[in-house]
């Protein structure tokens, strides 16, 4: 039985519709605070109309003939107060809804994250990954309660000044009115534009995030080989690209705002022309008059940024596609719910394998068929490109096979949930990964159990790493920089051996452990590494003669498929592909 392979074919990108949904659907959950938000955002413009009407009240009848003339100074204090505190709970309840999704969306993406395939991360794109947590997610959660707010706050301050102005003259309200199809037409033609130029934008903080990225992990590279003329070329590029990117779409966001000026201009013309003449005619009173020109005047700067809100839209839309799609990546593939009735003994079987990646012209695996018995150290040897560690990846099915099936103790590991299977096995690879924490967590890392520091201590002894760890200022409590930069090659794997001998797992995998270590270095890790494969199936791929004359059996393994079996002193004596790798140091 083989497992399905994830499909390479890149999902359709969610529809604009599809987007709109998914995200209010999120800022909707937040529904209690964004309700009263919008309450406190109609209250706040609402004081303006009330100014306005009070001011023409005051004109119309004189200020001379009224006795209540104290009040109106206490009234503008207490309505700008008023607008002042609407202005604060709706800003505050807007911002606790935009945090709120903020976190919803890094939580299902940083899920998303924990379960992508591993084919996924062979693609490269760090930067653009990255990119999706800080800027995209950013950018969604904040236009999307902007907008919110914008449309409120302004709709309600733009339909409060034309019921004012209505009252006053519906005449020049209609001029006005008349205006604004002719502002939406325009913003629409330049909402198409800044849509593209916002994508390529979010493309282009990618590829500046993973140049600079490249540029600091590299940094050893750069310095020894003289790589800063082209470092700086590469960054120069991608900079100046993001530069002329954004300077499109500031073009077009500024040039909106004059063209709508320009419009508005034309309208205001009219309405003043028209105003005069009832005016001189009797159709306006002083107070009315100056009411209308202060609503026209206060619906200005609503209406402007009501058209930008569509500059807003674009982005927040370009980075929630970017979002979703991540979001809505296929998981690891879940073929089976089973577990191992009994203790695992460690029988490895691969049956019949074969296995092509997607896009490739001929297959990594051929027909393999390996056996290894409980307790059995089996190493794979061959020139590079010749599948052994796809083969060995098909065990925790970090890739998955074409046709054929891998089996522990007789089980299908397709039929096996992935956390059951995973459970059964460890890894020691000459990459080793290490968190930013103490030696404490990273020897004790997973979720298998609690490790006591005695269970710690004891990892650590038979790592041969302990006197090393209880020399330092805070013994197993020291952190290890990122990525143990802080310890040699040779104490990062031994760290690695003693979080591998605290899983206490039946199966292990030695994905070339001491390849990249100096010959004292692998005399340490090695010593450390037997104490390890003791009681423990082992599947070891190796280059090195010293790793693999002691094992149980060698595979020697030549484009995707194995060539010969044996023990060492077995594959020497038949003097075929092996004893060729032996005598060029099996390099």
């Amino acid at each position: 039985m083989s497992i399905p392979q994830s499909s390479s074919k890149p999902l359709a990108p969610p529809t604009h519709k599809d987007l709109w949904r998914r995200i209010y659907s999120r800022v909707g959950s937040n529904w209690k605070g964004l309700a009263l938000a919008a309450v406190f955002m109609a209250i706040g413009p609402y004081t303006q109309y009330l100014l306005v009407t009070g001011m023409q009240s005051l004109l119309d009848q004189g200020a001379a003939e009224r006795a209540d003339i104290w009040k109106v100074p206490l009234a503008i204090v207490g309505l700008i107060s008023l607008r002042g505190v609407c202005n604060f709970f709706s800003d505050y309840l807007l911002s606790w809804s935009a945090n709120n999704v903020l976190l919803g969306m890094r939580r299902d993406m940083f899920e998303k994250l924990l379960t992508t395939p591993d084919h996924e991360f062979k693609k490269g794109d760090s930067g653009r990954l990255l990119n999706r947590f800080t800027v995209d997610a950013g950018n969604v959660a904040g236009f999307a309660t902007d907008v919110l707010t914008t449309i409120v706050r302004e709709s309600c301050l733009v339909v409060y000044m034309i019921s004012l102005m209505l009252q006053t003259s519906w005449q020049l309200t209609l001029i006005i009115i008349l205006t604004m199809p002719v502002s939406v037409l325009i913003s629409k033609q330049f909402t198409r534009r800044l849509r593209k130029i916002n994508r390529e934008t979010i493309s282009m903080n990618a590829e500046l995030t993973r140049t600079v990225n490249e540029a600091i992990d590299g940094q050893r590279v750069i310095k020894l080989f003289d790589g800063y003329r082209y470092e700086r070329e590469r960054f120069s590029y991608v900079s100046g690209r993001l530069r002329r990117f954004d300077m499109r779409a500031a073009t077009a966001d500024a040039a909106l705002t004059p063209i709508t000026q320009v419009i508005t201009a034309i309208a205001v013309a009219t309405v003043i022309a028209f105003a005069l003449w009832q005016f001189q005619h009797g159709g306006l009173t002083i107070g009315s008059f100056t009411a209308f020109l202060f609503a026209l005047g206060q619906i200005f700067d609503p209406i402007k940024r009501l058209t930008k809100v569509s500059s807003a839209t674009q982005k927040m839309l370009v980075s929630a596609e970017s979002i979703f799609t991540l979001i809505d990546q296929p998981s690891e593939f879940e073929a089976g719910q089973g577990d191992f009735t009994a203790p695992v003994k460690g029988r490895i079987e691969f049956k019949d394998l074969s296995h092509r990646f997607p896009d490739a012209e001929s297959n990594t695996l051929n027909q393999v068929n390996i056996s290894v018995e409980p307790g059995q150290t089996v190493a794979l040897v061959g020139r590079s490109g010749s599948g052994k560690t796809t083969l060995v990846n098909m065990l925790p099915r970090f890739v998955l096979p074409l046709s054929g099936l891998v089996t522990i103790d007789g089980h299908d590991i397709s039929h096996l949930s992935l956390n059951n299977l995973r459970r059964q096995l460890s890894l020691v690879s000459q990459d080793v990964v290490l968190f930013d924490d103490t030696i404490a967590v990273n020897v004790g890392y997973g979720s298998l159990h609690e490790a006591s520091e005695a269970e710690i201590r004891a990892a650590l002894k038979a790592a041969n790493l302990l006197d090393f760890v209880d020399n330092l200022p805070q013994g197993i409590n020291t952190q290890v920089g990122e990525n143990a930069t802080r310890l040699s090659g040779g104490q990062r794997q031994r760290l690695a051996i003693a979080r591998a001998l605290i899983k206490n797992a039946p199966i292990l995998i030695l994905d070339e452990a001491t390849s990249a270590l100096d010959n004292e270095s692998e005399r340490q890790v090695q010593a450390s590494l037997e104490t390890l494969m003791k009681g423990r199936t082992t599947v070891v791929i190796a280059h090195r003669l010293s790793t693999v004359q002691n094992a149980d059996k060698i595979v020697v393994m030549d484009g995707g498929r194995v060539l010969e079996q044996g023990t060492h002193k077995e594959l020497l004596a038949r003097g075929g592909a092996y004893c060729n790798l032996h005598q060029m140091g099996l390099n």
